[in-house]
């Protein structure tokens, strides 16, 4: 179902956002795993700066009706006379932005639910997501009705991602920017597919793009600052010498085969560039699994042989399951077992694939205590109050 036409009536608060100079870029599609490059497959993918893009600028403009204009690639320039009130993305790591700057209340949906870590919320005083209330936007495939449903002022998703990864034509994606709303992001989750070709994004050049959209600097530059401070202490205690790693996702659980995931520039790999790892896959010259590489086997990664495995589950994952599931089982496999990643008890769990700058704290701290737990231990090494206090009070704290 669809409607083609624009709808009758007075102008709606959403009449305000106005596309300038937007260019959508069309892209071959790009495979991902094993369902022939469209959602969801069992993984769909996706230092900062905080600076602008040379030539990507985002003002507001000071008039007196407070109208603003936000710059991104790949859409161009958004026009704004008013903050936007709902909202949603796709993907994960543009919900946890929109969370991280109070604009949680807003939000009305997700790709997927199970990939959204809203659970990590618990541990912050004050921040809940009812993600049980949010609509789901991936149902057998994502059409453009739902779009009508939800009626929201402004779709934070790269339009090309809903070009090369849902199938959509450039008609759908213009029908619903121009009879519902806009739409403005970047897919920055990962930098290896193909039709990615134009700028893009840290995970904290993207969040400040966001904090434009949204007039929440203040609380943009309090993550900024706290995360810089976090940062730099994690890194004055790595040690000289940081392990080669292996970033997989089972292809089953208990796995006999993984697909590759590359550390990249995208921001799913931001902790581990931030841990300085080396990328065991990338030096024996494995393709990435959103690049269109197939699933490795046992025998593939005793050759590789890393330092470490980290291996990477969507939804909450508890210790114990992953002890049972993934740990045990390569421990008592006969090619598995013989890693030395097994034998040193260097499977560590890798986290999930969508982080906005909440979420990629807690990633940071799980993946330093585990690869160097003599060094971090079960040290907090985060103030989960003072991230709660920016998320509900904003501002500096």
């Amino acid at each position: 179902m669809g409607r083609d036409s624009p709808p009758t009536g007075g102008p709606t608060r959403r009449d305000v956002m106005q596309y300038g100079g937007a260019a959508i870029v069309s892209g071959v599609l790009a495979g991902c795993t094993d369902d022939g490059g469209t959602e969801p497959s069992p993984d769909p993918t996706g230092p900062a700066t905080g600076t602008e893009t040379p030539g990507e600028t985002s003002t507001r403009t000071t008039t007196a009706d407070a109208s603003y204009t936000v710059s991104m690639e790949p859409v161009g320039t958004l026009e704004f006379e008013s903050v936007p009130e709902t909202w949603f993305p796709y993907t994960a790591d543009y919900a946890d932005m929109g969370v991280a700057l109070g604009q949680g209340d807003g939000l009305a949906a997700i790709g997927v639910k199970a990939r959204f870590g809203s659970h990590l919320y618990a541990e912050l005083p004050g921040v809940s997501v009812a993600k049980d209330e949010l609509t789901e936007l991936w149902q057998g495939g994502t059409g453009k009705e739902i779009y009508y449903d939800l009626d929201a002022d402004v779709h934070i998703i790269d339009p090309n991602f809903m070009l090369n990864r849902l199938q959509w034509s450039h008609a759908d994606v213009d029908e619903i920017r121009r009879n519902v709303a806009p739409f403005f992001g970047n897919t920055v989750f990962s930098s290896a597919y193909e039709w990615h070709d134009y700028t893009s994004y840290s995970l904290y050049e993207a969040f400040e793009k966001l904090a434009h959209v949204f007039q929440e600097r203040e609380r943009y530059e309090a993550f900024k600052q706290y995360h810089d401070e976090v940062l730099a202490d994690v890194r004055d205690r790595l040690p000289d010498e940081t392990p080669d790693i292996a970033l997989l996702y089972p292809a089953d659980v208990p796995p006999e085969s993984f697909y590759p995931y590359l550390i990249g520039e995208g921001t799913q790999s931001k902790h581990w560039n931030d841990l300085e790892v080396g990328d065991a896959l990338a030096q024996h010259g494995i393709t990435d699994a959103q690049a269109g590489g197939g699933a490795i086997d046992f025998e593939t990664l005793l050759h590789i042989d890393p330092d470490a495995l980290a291996i990477r589950l969507q939804g909450e994952i508890t210790e114990e399951y992953f002890d049972g599931e993934i740990r045990s089982h390569l421990q008592d496999h006969d090619v598995a077992g013989q890693l030395q990643a097994v034998q040193n008890d260097r499977v560590i769990y890798g986290g999930i694939t969508y982080q906005g700058p909440i979420i990629h704290l807690f990633q940071l701290e799980q993946a330093a205590q585990g690869l160097y737990p003599d060094t971090f231990g079960d040290e907090r090494l985060f103030d989960r109050q003072r991230v709660a206090d920016v998320v509900t009070d904003g501002g500096d704290v």
